[in-house]
C-alpha cells in the first residue's frame, strides 16, 4: 500500500488556503513547504513560523481580515513611558496596561446636580421656616401640640438627615466617570452609595459611536448622551450628561479609527 505523503494539502478552504491530513510541523514550514496567508497576502518569501509579528500586527486588516489590534512597538519611546507613568499615578484605581494611557477623562455635567441641589435645599428651608414659625408655649399650652423643645431635636435630626442625603446624591452623581484610552473605553458607573461597576471595551470592538441631544435645554446647556454599540452580542452603552458631547465623540471616533488601522492613538487630540 503506497503511503500518503502528509506534506501534500489534501483540500483547500474557502479562501483558497491549504488543508494537510495532518499538523505541519516547524520544519515543514522552514523548509518552505507551506507558506503562510500573511506572506502570501503580501508576495513576501518568509514562512508564517518565521513572519515577523511585528510586520504581522502592521497589515493585519489586509492580512487577516477577522483580526483588530493596534501595533504596540517593543520598546515604548520615552514620551508613551511617560504618559502611561503620569495616568497610572493621576488614575491609580484604572487597571491600565504597559504602554497604556489615559486621553480623555469624562465627567458628568453640573446640570444634572441642578434637581437633588434644589430639592434638597428647599426641603431644608421649608423645615428651617417650620421650626422659626413653630407657635411658642404660650399657645402650645393646653393646645395638645408638642412644646418647642419637643420637636427642636426631631426637627435638627430630620434637617441633618436630608442634608446627608443631598451630599450623598451629589457624591453618587460625581463618581460616574467616563475614560478614553488609546486601547480602550472604561465607563465607570455609581448606582448608589454601596452599588458600582466598571465597564471596558477595547476600541477594536466598538461599531458605532454616536451622541444624542433631546430638548431646549441640552441644546442650550450643551449637553448630551454618548452611545456605543459593540460587534459580536451587539451591546449598547451609554453615558448620560456628557459636556460638548458633539467634540468628545470627535476625538473618540478618531482614536477607534487609528487603533482599528493600526496607527498610535494621538495622545493630544483633545
Amino acid at each position: 500500500m503506497k503511503q500518503e505523503d502528509l506534506n501534500k494539502p489534501v483540500a483547500y478552504d474557502s479562501e483558497g488556503r491549504p488543508l494537510y491530513a495532518a499538523p505541519q510541523t516547524h520544519e515543514s514550514f522552514a523548509k518552505g513547504q507551506s507558506d503562510s496567508y500573511v506572506s502570501k497576502a503580501h508576495g513576501i518569501d518568509t514562512n508564517g513560523h518565521d513572519y515577523d509579528p511585528k510586520l504581522r500586527v502592521q497589515n493585519a486588516e489586509a492580512n487577516e481580515p477577522h483580526r483588530v489590534g493596534a501595533v504596540r512597538p517593543i520598546h515604548m519611546s520615552d514620551e508613551i513611558q511617560k504618559l502611561c507613568e503620569e495616568s497610572r499615578k493621576q488614575y491609580p484605581a484604572l487597571n491600565l496596561s504597559d504602554g497604556e494611557f489615559v486621553i480623555l477623562d469624562i465627567k458628568r455635567h453640573p446640570i444634572g446636580l441642578f434637581l437633588p441641589v434644589v430639592a434638597t435645599g428647599a426641603a431644608l428651608l421649608a423645615s428651617a421656616a417650620a421650626l422659626i414659625l413653630y407657635p411658642g408655649s404660650d399657645i402650645t399650652d393646653g393646645s395638645g401640640l408638642p412644646s418647642f423643645n419637643q420637636v427642636l431635636l426631631p426637627a435638627l435630626l430630620f434637617m441633618i438627615l436630608l442634608g446627608v442625603g443631598g451630599l450623598i446624591a451629589v457624591w453618587v452623581y460625581l463618581q460616574n466617570q467616563f475614560f478614553l484610552t488609546n486601547e480602550s473605553v472604561v465607563q465607570e458607573i455609581q448606582h448608589g452609595l454601596f452599588s458600582r461597576h466598571e465597564q471596558t471595551v477595547s476600541l477594536g470592538s466598538i461599531e458605532d459611536a454616536s451622541f444624542r441631544q433631546v430638548g431646549i435645554f441640552q441644546t442650550m446647556f450643551n449637553y448630551g448622551t454618548i452611545r456605543l454599540s459593540t460587534e459580536g452580542e451587539e451591546t449598547t452603552y451609554r453615558f448620560a450628561f456628557v459636556a460638548d458631547p458633539r467634540k468628545q465623540i470627535a476625538i473618540l471616533n478618531n482614536a477607534i479609527e487609528s487603533f482599528k488601522n493600526g496607527r498610535p492613538v494621538d495622545p493630544y487630540e483633545t
